[in-house]
């Protein structure tokens, strides 16, 4: 086959490398080199002449919590994103984010009845939060010998 009859293939961007931390633990034991990461860091990035948004676009893993810049990273970044640039391979195709949306609540849940503002404290406060209404309260339980639960039924037990 022709090298101009070709068409450019589609190529995962490079997976980024991280050193390991060293494990003291271990002693002399000669430690990895690398290892690979979740997603290149900010500063790698922006090193290889890429925004974020742009690097996602093109399905690129960016790690927030990553701070370092490797040298290594944004070489083989750089070169990936020149043959990109240049059509040699193309990038994959990224899947557009699923956003879950939540079924709307009952009426009760979202306080559009007497219920459900009673529930979630919707309803006039007006005398109930001094200390009077309170000890009156209380006397009249005293009185009628309930328990302070049975003011307001969960239930119907």
């Amino acid at each position: 086959m022709n090298s101009q009859n070709m068409e450019p293939q589609i190529v995962p961007p490079p997976k980024p490398l991280v050193k390991p931390p060293k494990l003291i633990v271990h002693g002399p034991v000669p430690e990895k080199e690398f290892r690979k990461a979740k997603g290149y860091s900010k500063g790698e990035i922006v090193e290889a002449g890429l925004t974020v948004d742009e690097a996602r676009k093109l399905g690129i893993h960016v790690d927030e919590r990553r701070k370092t810049v490797h040298e290594i990273n944004v070489n083989r970044l750089k070169e990936w994103v020149e043959k990109v640039k240049s059509g040699e391979i193309l990038p994959p195709p990224v899947k557009p984010k699923t956003v879950k949306i939540k079924p709307q609540r009952r009426r009760v849940f979202r306080g559009l009845t007497s219920a459900g503002k009673k529930i979630r404290g919707l309803r006039k406060l007006k005398l109930r939060t001094t200390h009077r209404y309170k000890w009156k309260r209380k006397q009249k339980e005293r009185v009628l010998k309930k328990r302070h639960e049975a003011a307001r039924a969960k239930g119907g037990h």
